[in-house]
């Protein structure tokens, strides 16, 4: 039995055969699997969409906080009960510390995740396309982050000196 990404990805091979443009979007792939009949909305999909686009408003909200940075509002921590998971989102300004805590360890591991697929991929293609001057990915963030904060208070004192 296949799950629903792998029949997704069996598709592929038949868009490409059928003569369809590649490389291709995924609204280019989702067009042609409707128009062939070979994806049918389930309308549990609808409440998954509705959910899914609720997720999107909800990452996408930033307010300026006192300091002057842009700060994502709402957050998505994944709890479980027994065998059942389940995310909730809160709030960064009225959220518990126990939330957020949860929420930035998991969202720390998904960049870690991300990471380590780079990783992998940055590897397997140097490794088997054999490039001649072999792609070089560095994954220590420390000094982007003091660029960035360097980079920040300047803005902040720049800003202050026009006000004075």
């Amino acid at each position: 039995m296949t799950t629903k990404n792998e029949y997704l990805q069996q598709l592929i091979p038949q868009y490409q055969a059928a003569g369809n443009k590649w490389p291709a979007s995924t609204r280019e792939l989702a067009q042609w699997a409707i128009n062939t009949g070979k994806w049918i909305p389930n309308p549990s999909a609808v409440l998954s969409q509705c959910a899914e686009e609720f997720s999107r408003a909800l990452r996408d909200e930033f307010v300026t906080d006192e300091q002057g940075r842009r700060v994502r509002t709402k957050h998505a921590a994944t709890y479980s009960e027994g065998q059942e998971q389940y995310v909730l989102w809160d709030d960064i300004r009225t959220a518990s510390p126990k939330h957020m805590k949860l929420a930035f360890q998991q969202r720390r591991q998904q960049i870690f995740g991300d990471c380590k697929q780079l990783k992998n991929d940055v590897d397997s293609y140097n490794e088997n396309r054999l490039p001649e001057q072999p792609i070089q990915i560095i994954f220590d963030f420390g000094i982007d982050l003091e660029e960035f904060q360097y980079a920040r208070l300047a803005k902040a004192q720049k800003k202050n000196s026009y006000a004075n």
